[in-house]
């Protein structure tokens, strides 16, 4: 039997995704719509500007909108609602016992909240466990972090990391819809993304940290990052370097990506790729139009492996590309549903 969710914010760019990745997903069923004033008592055909390449499902385009009121006939809820409003609105149906899967940035940095990437910190659903409050709230991370946390967590833990210097560029889709203007991106780039540099330096600590006592204990991990938006529909890409801990030969490093794999592709659940990390050889890759559908678009795609003259003795640099759509927002959040469905429901597949 499915497990019926629920989608707040359904209406939007991000509403539209988790749509078209619910509407037939094996564990889940959508059983409610919920959006703004203006869209509730509509039907979602009425209610919903559709800008996703594939049709909307027609069972789905007759059901009603409601009100984003924690009354929704379900125990989970996908959140796609926007920042301004999404705290508040989520923090009503945890106490309502509602499970809020969000995208939102809103609870990233709450202390009983997992910031989730299922490969890298499933043991962090362990902060569920709380007795102090009925429901929960599960987020997701900023796209570029959950990219480059991807791409660190086998580094971490086969040669420790101490420092991270970043510098993405970032496709127009991460922007969500209708996003930045054509008169402000075409034959430009826009070096600065609002609040973009302060997550990428700060969500990796708290993803890759560890759980003590009931609390995520930070990687202590040093991360400067600068972030442009680039004339590129969908697809990061990332110039990093790294320095580790110890020493590692470029041989050591590729294998610990090549090996590396997680929690959902030992459950095997259905949107997880089958290797999360992809090692490139290729000098000209990975590129955002190549490689952003590799792997059901879920992988990080990492290439050019070499020494860092700013970090001589312990450093790397590589590029690494994620795809913003995919790995965050809409089929970033479904399968940490998976996961947590996974931890929590494992008689239930």
């Amino acid at each position: 039997m499915k497990i019926p969710v629920g989608i707040v914010g359904a209406t939007g760019g991000v509403g539209q995704k988790f749509v078209q990745l619910l509407s037939n997903h094996p564990y889940f069923r959508i059983a409610a719509l919920a959006a703004s004033g203006k869209s509730s008592g509509k039907t979602y055909g009425e209610a919903v500007h559709w800008v996703l390449p594939t049709q909307l499902p027609p069972e789905i385009a007759v059901m009603p909108v409601s009100s984003c009121e924690p009354d929704l006939p379900c125990r989970v809820v996908f959140s796609a609602l926007d920042s301004s409003v999404a705290g508040e609105i989520e923090s009503r149906f945890a106490a309502a016992d509602y499970t809020v899967i969000s995208n939102s940035k809103n609870h990233r940095w709450d202390s009983d909240v997992p910031l989730l990437i299922p490969e890298v910190n499933p043991g962090h659903l362990h902060l569920l466990d709380s007795p102090d409050h009925p429901g929960a709230i599960v987020t997701n991370p900023n796209c570029s972090a959950t990219g480059l946390v991807l791409a660190l967590k086998p580094l971490v833990d086969q040669f420790g990391i101490r420092e991270v210097h970043v510098v993405t560029l970032q496709a127009l889709s991460g922007a969500g819809y209708p996003g930045v203007s054509g008169m402000d991106v075409l034959d430009n780039v826009l070096p600065w993304i609002d609040g973009e540099e302060e997550k990428l330096e700060r969500e990796p600590l708290k993803i890759l940290g560890s759980l003590q006592g009931g609390v995520v204990k930070n990687l202590p991990l040093r991360i400067s990052a600068q972030c442009n938006r680039v004339p590129v529909l969908d697809g990061h890409l990332e110039c990093v370097s790294v320095r580790l801990e110890g020493m590692a030969t470029a041989e050591e490093i590729i294998e610990a990506w090549r090996g590396f794999t997680g929690e959902p592709q030992a459950l095997s659940l259905p949107m997880a790729p089958e290797r999360p990390i992809h090692y490139l050889d290729h000098p000209s890759w990975p590129q955002p139009r190549l490689h952003r559908d590799l792997d059901k678009g879920m992988a990080v795609s990492i290439g050019r492996l070499r020494p860092c003259s700013i970090f001589p003795q312990h450093g790397a640099r590589r590029r690494r590309r994620s795809d913003p759509e995919r790995r965050t927002d809409g089929e970033k959040t479904v399968p940490q549903a998976g996961a947590i469905e996974g931890f929590l429901l494992p008689d239930n597949r």
